[in-house]
């Protein structure tokens, strides 16, 4: 397969390229420095003799590695993104290798005793003796999802470079701000033409994932009046004391924090007050459609019973639909679910197949009509300075890409 240090340099060329979106911003891609990574791919995925390499205006990049086989064969596609959260920087990444690794501490700061430690994160001990690249405590480093854009542009290398391996037509497609949830808004499903796809963005090794939440935010807008205190009673209405009230009579264990597995939950994340206006920020989760809808109806009844309270509105909720569970466009075809099950147990990977307690490009595109199961890039602890990915998972994952285009392949 692909040579170690030949992978890490790809992800390391990758990951030192500030590629951070925006989710105030309007523009695709909602920030001007991703396309140094996507201009960059684009000659990569030429260089390494890929055909039907383009761009679009909004940053989108499609591949072709065409078919070598001379029977009709299911075209397939590989996707990931290479926009990196807004939740902690993604600027000046320097990332640390770690070979042997011990199960002990790491340190990856000490100047700042920032430390990666099994005691926290028990996840690192699966991976004794292995090579793990780390952040260097002062920033998130990548791997969602340029692990994924590693192994993709490795597995098609190796494919090119391995003309007796068949496969059919293979579609590759990398996309911007997937991270504020427009990864998938302006892809074009028609023009990638692919019959279903996968996205390398899952954590760790031997995930597949074909479930997600239903999703939705919503903005709670309480309205106060704002009056002299000295002279405030039977006038002011102080608008946080409001928004209290309507955050404490949400069910408190139904948050993130007290949930798990397919439990859906109500979860602030904003809240912005003075006594004349407060206005809180939520999203919703679920994985049941009919408990998804529920919750949307909780939180309006909610509302108009503190109005009728009040005998005024003083609470409004405005809810939008953001993505839904992708199940329901997979179960009908999970032969290509299936196809992933057996390319893992191929590769001696055990499949973790659960349900992904948040969203993909995947839910979106398999309702724009590609379905898009899920499937690990190997990293861990995404979105923050702990995040680590092991080598030797992003290896799998690359055996795991070439083993389903040749079990593609065998289906005439």
């Amino acid at each position: 397969m692909i040579e170690k240090q030949h992978l890490i340099d790809r992800f390391f060329s990758y990951v030192k390229v500030d590629t951070e979106s925006d989710p105030e911003s309007n523009t695709t891609p909602s920030t001007e420095k991703q396309w140094n990574l996507a201009n960059a791919l684009v000659d990569e995925l030429k260089r390494i003799g890929l055909e039907d390499v383009t761009i679009d205006e909004n940053a989108y990049i499609m591949a072709t590695l065409p078919s070598n086989v001379d029977h009709e064969v299911p075209v397939i596609g590989f996707i990931s993104h290479f926009d990196t959260t807004p939740d902690f920087t993604g600027a000046n990444v320097n990332p640390q290798i770690v070979e042997n690794y011990d199960g002990k501490d790491i340190v990856l700061n000490a100047e700042e005793n920032i430390i990666l430690s099994p005691d926290d994160f028990d996840d690192l001990l699966l991976y004794k003796g292995q090579t793990i690249i780390t952040t260097d405590g002062t920033t998130l480093l990548g791997a969602d999802d340029k692990a994924g854009i590693a192994e993709i542009v490795s597995a098609m290398e190796y494919l090119v470079n391995n003309p007796e391996i068949k496969h059919g037509k293979i579609r590759v497609g990398f996309t911007p701000d997937e991270e504020i949830g427009r990864g998938a808004h302006k892809f074009d499903v028609e023009k990638f033409g692919a019959e279903w796809a996968y996205t390398m963005d899952g954590s760790q090794i031997g995930e597949l994932e074909y479930e997600n939440f239903n999703a939705a935010g919503a903005v709670v807008t309480v309205k106060g009046k704002i009056v002299h205190p000295g002279y405030a009673k039977g006038k002011m209405i102080n608008s946080m004391y409001i928004a209290t009230d309507y955050i404490n009579s949400l069910p408190r264990m139904e948050t993130p924090e007290h949930t798990e597995n397919r439990e859906g939950f109500f979860h602030l994340y904003s809240v912005n007050g003075e006594v004349d206006s407060t206005k809180l920020q939520y999203i919703i989760r679920d994985h049941d459609k009919n408990h998804f809808e529920a919750r949307k109806e909780m939180m309006v009844k909610l509302a108009d019973e503190i109005n009728a309270q009040h005998e005024k509105e003083v609470v409004t909720v405005e809810i939008s639909d953001q993505y839904f569970n992708m199940r329901e466009k997979i179960e009908p075809i999970m032969h290509i679910v299936d196809v992933a099950e057996e390319a893992m147990k191929q590769a001696n990977i055990e499949p973790l197949i659960k349900p992904i307690r948040g969203g993909t490009d995947g839910s979106q595109l398999s309702f724009k009509g590609l379905p898009c199961p899920n499937i690990f890039a190997g990293g861990h602890n995404f979105h923050g300075r702990y995040e680590y990915v092991p080598v030797e998972s992003m290896q799998k994952a690359i055996e795991v890409i070439v083993n389903i285009t040749q079990l593609v392949a065998k289906k005439k």
